[in-house]
């Protein structure tokens, strides 16, 4: 039997880490964006990963985002092709602007692909089949879309899968999933949005214990953070609750949690900051665009 090298092994790679709206946001006046207006080194894309299996030449999305250029152009430099997009597929968590607006860049005026597989919900397909623009990237061949089912496992090819985890979430036009993925010698979820932990069985502490890493929504740090608004409107799991809630964790549970997804307003966003040292004495990592991690 042959042996795999590193080099030959499937991994993902970070490919931003930033809320929907990106990091910094529009029309943003306070400091968090005002800092990253200025300095394009701050800037960061939208929370997404890429699969990259080198044997194979597949290399997969996990969300497509408004970011979709620079992340596909991203992929192209850790493992060029020859056509473009040359996307063996696109996996969709839910129908929020941040996870699913890239899709236009397949369409006649920009990439024209052909029949690129975009794996989707039951909820999340049929909107994308009855509304525009979505339903004339299908209608011209642009994407072909797949279907996705929760916690059945999805082959990618012989080496990798991906099994959908549903959620709750503000589930307006779509559901809202997670993915395990799973490669052979290491397993991750990736969770970048959901409303609060005590809100979904299984215990998030299972699943984490069931994977290798585990990269969670990290949206907000801590109540307050919008200033008058109403942030129970928009539930997320605060990074300073999860520190609280993974705090009688062992470290070697603790250390496989990356923190993702956030808003331009989390003051993690500065990695210098009180906030990001605070994740890391609790023993947490904030997700880096250009991580990589051998699956």
């Amino acid at each position: 039997m042959g042996h795999t090298t590193a080099h030959e092994q499937p991994y993902l790679v970070v490919l931003g880490i930033a809320q929907d709206a990106g990091y910094p946001a529009a029309g943003c006046k306070r400091d968090c964006c005002t800092r990253a207006w200025a300095a394009a080194a701050l800037r960061r894309h939208v929370s997404c990963l890429g699969l990259i299996d080198p044997q194979s030449g597949g290399r997969w999305l996990l969300d497509c985002t408004p970011d979709f250029p620079a992340q596909l152009h991203a992929l192209d430099q850790l493992a060029p092709v020859a056509q473009r997009p040359g996307l063996s597929g696109i996996l969709l968590t839910h129908a929020h602007i941040g996870h699913y607006a890239g899709l236009i860049h397949l369409g006649r005026e920009a990439l024209a692909a052909h029949g690129v597989p975009v794996y989707a919900m039951p909820r999340m397909r049929e909107y994308l089949r009855n509304n525009g623009p979505w339903s004339q990237l299908i209608e011209s061949g642009n994407l072909t879309l797949q279907a996705l089912a929760d916690r059945r496992q999805q082959s990618l090819n012989s080496r990798l899968s991906v099994t959908p985890l549903t959620v709750p979430h503000r589930d307006e036009y779509s559901e809202t999933v997670g993915f395990i993925i799973e490669g052979p010698l290491r397993t991750v979820i990736y969770l970048p949005d959901i409303d609060k932990w005590e809100r979904w069985q299984p215990a998030i502490e299972d699943v984490i214990s069931s994977v290798d890493a585990a990269y969670l929504d990290g949206t907000f740090f801590a109540d307050g953070e919008l200033g008058g608004r109403d942030m129970a409107e928009i539930a997320h799991p605060y990074i300073a609750e999860s520190i609280d809630r993974f705090a009688v964790l062992p470290a070697s549970e603790r250390t496989k949690i990356r923190f993702t997804h956030f808003n331009h307003t989390n003051p993690v966003v500065d990695p210098h900051g009180e906030a990001a040292r605070r994740v890391r004495i609790a023993g947490h990592h904030l997700a880096e665009e250009g991580e990589i991690i051998q699956l």
